[in-house]
């Protein structure tokens, strides 16, 4: 498990995130409504990311867990997406869901690690990550939501709340400035968050991105579809 060190750095990444340097990790994800959401979907398509060299995987319940983790062994980063009374957090947000995220077969745990108003700390959840075994992913959206995770404790930090927190920049592109800002820092990251082209994927880990994780644009054929309409449409 990760701890800082002496000097306020996180210490060298555990084995199983060391590993996945420079790595594609798919995200495989439905929203609610969606044609694909169904676990039978889910597992196809992750079969498919694996296929196409997918190194890990990024799943959203502990039903998708348990299924994809039945046909295959690539480490799987877990998470849960459910509202939370008088909290704007939404991901993993409570050490219950964490558990069960664990319990599932993820090997890594993600949850908000943003300074939004929240039912449970980040080290909370950290703490309930690493006693269920697994390692502990802080989603965050700024650098010192960053420094402040890895002194809870993370494991890694990943740029997937950037743009979703008002005071993120709000921007179409990835934040490439936060992701040079970790680098600078010598803070490990997982680049997330519209990284809808190999370009934009690229360009993440030229930036220091340990890894980088892609979604919509490899497993959302409803976002991507979206997308050429819109264009279509014109302005």
């Amino acid at each position: 498990m990760n701890s800082p060190s002496p000097s306020g750095f996180p210490s060298p990444l555990p084995e199983r995130l060391a590993a996945l340097r420079g790595a594609l990790i798919v995200s495989v994800q439905a929203d609610d409504g969606s044609p694909l959401r169904e676990v039978a979907h889910i597992v196809a398509l992750s079969r498919a990311a694996l296929l196409g060299g997918a190194a890990a995987l990024r799943l959203r319940s502990p039903g998708d867990i348990r299924a994809v983790r039945a046909v295959t062994d690539v480490p799987v980063i877990g998470l849960t997406k459910q509202a939370q009374p008088d909290s704007a957090v939404y991901i993993t947000a409570t050490p219950a869901e964490v558990t069960a995220v664990a319990q599932a077969g993820a090997d890594v745990v993600a949850f908000d690690g943003t300074d939004l108003p929240r039912p449970h700390t980040v080290a909370d959840l950290v703490a309930a990550a690493h006693a269920a075994g697994a390692l502990a992913m802080a989603d965050i959206s700024t650098l010192d939501e960053a420094r402040a995770a890895y002194a809870a404790g993370a494991d890694i930090v990943g740029t997937t709340m950037s743009g979703y927190t008002p005071h993120s920049p709000q921007q179409p592109g990835p934040d490439f400035a936060l992701m040079r800002a970790l680098h600078a820092e010598g803070l490990p990251f997982i680049a997330e968050g519209r990284l809808n082209s190999p370009e934009l994927a690229a360009q993440a880990l030229a930036t220091g991105a340990h890894a980088v994780v892609v979604g919509s644009a490899i497993t959302r054929p409803d976002h991507v579809t979206r997308w050429f309409a819109d264009a279509l449409r014109g302005p």
